[in-house]
């Protein structure tokens, strides 16, 4: 499938040209051209003297008779997201006027979107739209790249459906990290995306992917996007880096993009033929449950991921997602 988003069709602005030149200058002297790759390896910090700590954006009012996990299947990923949320109260269960919301997407790579490496755009674009009609005083979309994150975000596609649909981008880079407590096992004081200590609610949206390490990456993956410093580093014990984000990091609401699946070669991907076309959607509040539920794209089960053991035992969520009040449906 050919790309709307590929390097012919796209020319650098002024100011991206003039961010990579002088990028690629300074990382050129101190590591040479392996830092123009890996942009999030060795961030600089603030020197704020303080230790930060995670909020819990979670809300505590939802009602008790809403159903807790929502699965939509359909072709149209604006209203499957919108149809989802519906079912669970709404956006204004967890978004009200004046929050600050920040977005959580993948936007690891720099790939086209029908590689499925990051979130799809239109996925991204639909919440965004709903915070904005939820009238939330500002609607940030971030993540830490692995990839040059200029590039990133605009051959993913996310960048102009994030701007279109209201929201604006937040790039983490630089010296937008504060040293972070996440009181975890593996993870203790980390450098973290400053914006996650700026807003009042936040929203995951990740996208079903498999992993070469820990066999797949989902919601609660979806957090090593937080961080700066040498995440690969964390890939020692994986499982436990995973649980002890998704202990620490407790977010409003999460959405999962399974319209398309990157099944093989993950978490970049690299061809078609490493996709598979899911059409569903999958929101709730319970980040295990969501996790176990999308297992059944790539064949595996709870007991063949630890992680999601770990989270579970952590009482970060269920496995038994059938347990939970839920909708599943066509839309």
């Amino acid at each position: 499938m050919p790309s709307k988003l590929n390097d012919k069709a796209r020319k650098l602005s002024r100011r991206e040209f003039l961010i990579k030149l002088s990028t690629a200058a300074a990382a050129s002297a101190v590591c040479g051209t392996a830092a123009l790759v890996f942009h999030s390896s060795e961030p600089v910090k603030r020197s704020t003297g303080k230790i930060y700590t995670f909020k819990n954006y979670r809300v505590s009012d939802t009602s008790a008779a809403l159903p807790k996990l929502a699965v939509v299947h359909g072709k149209d990923a604006e209203k499957m997201v919108r149809a989802a949320i519906d079912k669970l109260g709404g956006i204004g269960q967890f978004i009200k006027p004046a929050d600050k919301v920040l977005i959580k997407p993948n936007v690891g790579w720099d790939r086209q979107p029908e590689l499925a490496a990051n979130t799809n755009p239109d996925v991204v674009a639909a919440v965004v739209r709903l915070c904005v009609e939820a009238k939330a005083a500002s609607v940030w979309v971030t993540d830490v790249s692995i990839n040059d994150p200029y590039r990133s975000f605009a051959r993913s596609g996310i960048e102009s459906a994030v701007l279109k649909a209201g929201g604006k981008v937040k790039f983490t880079t630089g010296s937008d990290f504060l040293d972070t407590d996440l009181k975890g096992e593996m993870l203790k004081i980390w450098p973290v995306s400053a914006f996650f200590h700026q807003v009042d609610k936040v929203i995951n949206i990740p996208i079903a992917k498999h992993h070469s390490l820990s066999k797949c990456t989902l919601s609660m993956k979806n957090w090593y996007g937080t961080l700066g410093g040498q995440r690969n580093r964390l890939h020692q014990d994986i499982n436990t880096s995973i649980a002890d984000l998704a202990t620490a990091i407790r977010p409003t609401l999460t959405i999962m993009d399974a319209t398309r699946i990157l099944k093989t070669n993950g978490p970049t991907g690299g061809s078609i033929s490493d996709t598979a076309i899911g059409d569903t959607i999958i929101a709730g509040t319970d980040e295990v449950a969501i996790d176990t539920y999308c297992l059944s794209f790539f064949d595996l089960k709870a007991a063949d991921v630890p992680y999601i053991q770990i989270a579970e035992q952590r009482g970060v969520g269920t496995s038994d997602w059938k347990s939970l009040a839920s909708e599943e449906f066509t839309v």
